[in-house]
């Protein structure tokens, strides 16, 4: 059975580089990924600020940490995280998908991930997520945390309400 692992964007910079938070997410996702021989690689994000788009940034990325082209596939829609969860779930059931998804992400951004691949009905686990940088300020790090707070319950609720009329 094979594998997805799908890796939730973060910013790109002005000259379209991946910024350090999106390096680290995809050197993870390589590193796991590329212990399973049949592991699909599902980076996942549109254009936020500056373009490209984070999945195709991700894309080169893992490219250049030995992952073949033929075992990525590119998700250039999701804006946020719901709709990204929403988009991949629809590329991997066109694609046949069965078995186990794998959430590559920040630590702090992992819960939410999970859960909302779940609730999507996909077999969602957590990948190791990469290590937090030793310069990587304290005040910065509670602050992304105490963000996830609200936005588990409101993405969920939104999800499962999408779910309820058929839209999810």
């Amino acid at each position: 059975m094979s594998v997805a692992i799908v890796i939730f964007g973060a910013a790109v910079r002005p000259d379209g580089s991946p910024s350090n938070t999106l390096r680290r997410r995809v050197e993870s996702a390589a590193v796991f990924g590329l212990r399973q021989p049949d592991a699909l690689f599902v980076p996942t994000g549109g254009v936020g600020r500056y373009g490209p788009p984070e999945a195709e940034v991700m894309g080169r990325l893992l490219e250049d940490f030995g992952v073949s082209s033929a075992r990525i596939l590119l998700e250039t829609t999701g804006r946020d995280t719901l709709s990204s969860v929403r988009a991949v779930a629809r590329l991997l059931r066109a694609r046949g998908h069965a078995g186990p998804v794998y959430a590559a992400t920040s630590a702090y951004h992992l819960p939410r991930c999970v859960l909302l691949l779940r609730l999507i009905g996909l077999q969602a686990r957590a990948c190791p997520p990469p290590a937090v940088p030793a310069a990587s300020s304290i005040p910065r790090r509670w602050y992304w945390r105490l963000r996830e707070v609200p936005a588990v319950p409101f993405d969920a609720l939104v999800l499962l309400g999408l779910r309820v009329i058929g839209k999810a």
